[in-house]
């Protein structure tokens, strides 16, 4: 009822206007229905919902075809896949085995190669998505937890979790570069736009690691090292980095604070108040405001880069864990695990527009936006 009354009290020309050839969704991976909830952002409606693999909890949206990537845990005791949906017509146009335990995809700048780490299998899959068939498959540390391409595509950095490790491969040559001990409970890493360093956050302590990147191919640069061990808050389970890769603030879940880091120097500043259990952080395409999604609560807490303090919250569904931007910017989902919907936000007005359903614990979510011929 009350998503109704927001829905109806909201004049279409409060909304963008698009083209009529333009399509855009937000894909929502439900993790105990097995299913795909696919949002219709033009209309801010869900669409459809897809059926997929057995407990999928990642997507990566193709950067150069209308397709979109699930990645399917699959059982304790089996192997997981690999879905393809065709976002067109929002069904699926292939499925793809994996080994045990697939939990993360990253896909290169051409939309040719994914890379999919499977932490049941201390591994890590490339995928061609053309053939759409495995090419490889890359030995890592204990429990891979995410494997992440560098913005030139030259280097996939992969954080063992398990492990309390992070492999460096070269990605053209598939070698090994570089393992560092030493960070428990390693998380997804963020990589700089200029592809020169990554972070790790340390979940299981209360680090974030800084890593130097050797410039892949070139026999003059220095090799990979670590350059420090940053003291932040404790479990740090997430990185949101600046577009422009200037700061990155770290979402410190058993601290309910964030910590901000300039990322040139490796300084770390001040630790501010978030809500009950910060996860996961999003920063604005302006580099001026963090969103921060409160996982033991219904708020997301807004955050002034640029005034170093909090400026208000949205109140969204129950558990919120997941975040995406709409492609203008104009609307952020929210995932909401424990109420199982998915918040839709007008950044804007920074408030609460309406409340989607999900599926059965949902997890994570991916906007794609193009046009039709």
């Amino acid at each position: 009822m009350a998503a109704a009354l927001l829905v109806s009290g909201c004049k279409p020309r409060e909304f963008p206007q698009y083209p009529a050839n333009y399509r855009e969704y937000a894909y929502v991976t439900n993790g105990g229905s097995g299913t795909v909830t696919v949002i219709d952002v033009v209309n801010v409606r869900v669409d459809r919902e897809i059926a997929v693999g057995q407990h999928p909890l990642a997507a990566a949206a193709s950067p150069t075809r209308n397709e979109i990537y699930v990645v399917n845990a699959g059982t304790a005791a089996g192997t997981g896949s690999l879905t393809v949906i065709d976002a067109e017509r929002n069904a699926v146009a292939a499925t793809i085995p994996l080994h045990r335990d697939p939990v993360s995809i990253d896909v290169d700048n051409e939309g040719a190669l994914a890379y999919v780490a499977n932490s049941g299998s201390n591994s890590v899959s490339i995928i061609d998505l053309k053939a759409r068939r495995e090419v490889a498959q890359l030995g890592t540390g204990e429990q891979p937890d995410a494997a992440v391409l560098s913005p030139d595509d030259k280097t996939l950095v992969v954080a063992n979790r398990g492990g309390n490790s992070v492999t460096i491969f070269d990605a053209r040559t598939r070698a090994l570069r570089a393992v560092f001990e030493g960070c428990p409970g390693a998380g997804e890493p963020v990589i700089l736009p200029d592809s020169s360093k990554s972070f790790v956050p340390c979940a299981g302590g209360h680090q974030v690691m800084a890593i130097a990147l050797a410039r892949a191919g070139d026999p003059a640069a220095l090799p990979d090292r670590l350059e420090a061990r940053m003291d932040v808050g404790r479990a740090p389970v997430n990185l949101a980095l600046k577009p422009d890769g200037g700061e990155l603030f770290v979402s410190n879940a058993n601290s309910d604070t964030i910590s901000e880091v300039v990322t040139s120097t490796n300084d770390v500043g001040g630790a501010y108040m978030m809500g009950d259990e910060p996860v996961r952080g999003l920063v604005s395409r302006d580099n001026a405001l963090l969103y921060v999604a409160n996982q033991r609560s219904q708020y997301v807490t807004i955050y002034s880069i640029d005034d170093g303090k909090r400026i208000g919250s949205v109140h969204v569904g129950d558990g919120p864990a997941a975040l995406a931007f709409s492609a203008n910017s104009y609307l952020l989902f929210v995932v909401d695990t424990r109420s199982e919907d998915v918040a839709v936000v007008r950044t804007a007005l920074q408030s609460l527009f309406t409340l989607l359903p999900a599926g059965r614990e949902p997890n994570a979510i991916v906007d794609k936006a193009f046009k039709v011929q």
